[in-house]
């Protein structure tokens, strides 16, 4: 089965494009990292900053 059709967005973190997946059906809008570790880093990065 070709997957083709499926949105795409764009990980803020690492610029990297990712797919829809069927445990984001219901929350797709608000998925914005591609993975848990992009998530994490985001959040570190936010609190470093003075």
């Amino acid at each position: 089965m070709k997957k083709e059709y499926l949105p795409t967005k764009i990980c803020p973190v690492c610029k990297r494009p990712f797919t829809w997946r069927k445990k984001w059906e219901k929350n797709w809008e608000n998925v914005k990292y591609c993975s848990k570790r992009c998530a994490s880093s985001r959040q570190k990065n936010t609190t470093d900053r003075p």
